[in-house]
């Protein structure tokens, strides 16, 4: 007997208006406007209650990179069910599938990651680092080195550590956050800033902006520099090439440790493993989600890096820290699969060779169209800002919802992309066919035109 009812979509509605709290939603508007109901899903499409078939440019939420109805990862997850459905990590215990995965991404990470610690999500993963980061130090007879710098926009998160280190005002102005030792610096944003500096300079104008916070914590209170490759909920904010080599030589120069949070960019995303493969960059940390399951089952962890594990193995002694689904069996078991599928099938040589260049050709084919003032995109993860006008410079007020406006007009055309204020991004699975990629440009075409002619007329 199947264990969800059949119900209609109307009745969905009002189950989820009477009873679910969405996250990120603002809630009276939601419940005026009512959930769109998303019933199965195949491939790169996902379908609602009306039999409406929509192209996911978002591969969920940044996670399902393999795509829809892999039956390998359904069949890992049903026979790790049947042989242990769970067991915890802790009490000197573990199980093989916690194991296997350990070994598994020790294989497609960087050298000097041997060990990994296991969360439940990207947030969880985040709230770890702080607790290691800050234990590290205290065991290197440094405990005044707490602080942590992140970036102004910056998502790391949600949970109260997690949002603290996350740079997103509106989320700190409604928690009160964020909690101490955790502090700010500019953004590598070089179209949102006045474009006074070339890219090549803002680059390293941002990265010095890290090296001025901590002369003015003080090199003996910074503990760590956290930021993602790429700013995914941010807006998809691709720093300039000059950037990360500066932000090494930074963390290198001061020995503060260096944090990439790679729980968009990691598996895959951009073309490399990581996305500290691709920019070059030696991190001490790498926070990891999303994408190492493909979102069939929650995972997370941090990859530690053997400066780190070694001094927590050898002065440590208890790690007092964990949580009761770290590394749990059922999802590591699909985190294996996954990453198997994701070699197998060559994916990530896929997206440097093949489909990422053919979408990045299109992509940036939309900064022809008046309402487009800039196009970006690595791998396949990529923005487009929609401008009211490009000369002279004017974005549209907030108010007049441009972005909102067109990610509802590209929806009802049949392809889901996510709104960031008027930055449209986009992440598509990683098995994205030509004619696919094809489908959704000529989509955002039609939607670019409809939202054009809504605004000016």
């Amino acid at each position: 007997m199947a264990a969800i009812e059949k119900r209609s979509r109307e009745d969905w509605q009002e189950l989820d208006k009477e009873h679910h709290l969405h996250p990120f939603t603002d809630h009276k508007s939601l419940h005026k406007k009512r959930s769109r109901i998303i019933t199965r899903a195949e491939g790169v499409y996902i379908y609602d209650a009306d039999g409406n078939r929509i192209l996911d440019g978002m591969s969920g939420l940044w996670c399902v990179n393999a795509g829809y109805g892999r039956q390998e990862l359904i069949d890992a997850a049903a026979e790790q069910m049947q042989e242990l459905p769970y067991y915890n990590n802790f009490f000197q215990c573990a199980h093989p599938p916690s194991i296997e995965l350990a070994s598994i991404l020790k294989d497609v990470s960087q050298p000097q990651f041997k060990r990994v610690f296991f969360a439940g999500s990207g947030s969880e993963s985040n709230d770890t680092i702080i607790r290691m980061v800050r234990t590290y130090w205290d065991l290197m007879g440094q405990p005044g080195r707490h602080t942590i710098i992140s970036r102004n926009n910056a998502y790391h998160g949600s949970t109260v550590a997690a949002a603290s280190l996350s740079g997103m005002k509106p989320m700190h102005r409604q928690s009160g956050l964020p909690i101490p030792g955790i502090v700010h610096v500019d953004q590598p944003y070089w179209f949102g800033s006045d474009q006074s500096l070339s890219p090549e300079e803002f680059g390293l104008a941002a990265a010095r902006s890290i090296e001025a916070k901590i002369k003015e914590v003080g090199a003996d209170k910074v503990a760590a520099f956290i930021g993602e490759p790429i700013q995914g909920a941010g807006g998809v904010i691709v720093p300039p090439d000059t950037y990360w080599p500066e932000v090494q030589r930074i963390c290198d120069e001061y020995g503060v440790l260096l944090i990439s949070d790679e729980v968009i960019t990691g598996f895959g995303r951009l073309g490399e493993w990581f996305g500290a493969d691709h920019f070059g960059t030696r991190p001490d940390f790498m926070p990891f989600a999303k994408g190492v399951t493909s979102g069939y089952l929650p995972l997370g962890g941090v990859f530690v890096s053997d400066r780190v594990a070694d001094v927590l193995i050898d002065k440590g002694g208890e790690f007092y820290h964990g949580y009761t689904y770290s590394g749990h069996p059922a999802a590591c078991a699909v985190a294996v699969a996954n990453i198997k599928l994701i070699q197998r099938e060559k994916l990530v040589d896929r997206i440097r060779d093949d489909i990422g260049p053919y979408l990045q050709d299109k992509w940036q084919a939309f900064g022809e169209h008046p309402l487009v003032g800039n196009t970006r995109m690595v791998g396949l993860m990529g923005a487009f800002e929609i401008v009211k006008s490009k000369e002279p410079f004017e974005r549209f007020d907030e108010k007049q919802g441009a972005g909102p406006l067109f990610r509802d007009l590209l929806t009802d055309a049949g392809v889901c992309m996510r709104a960031v204020g008027d930055t449209i991004i986009c992440a598509p699975p990683f098995i994205l066919s030509h004619a696919e990629a094809d489908e959704m440009i000529d989509k955002a075409w039609i939607a670019l035109d409809l939202a054009q002619k809504a605004l000016f007329d």
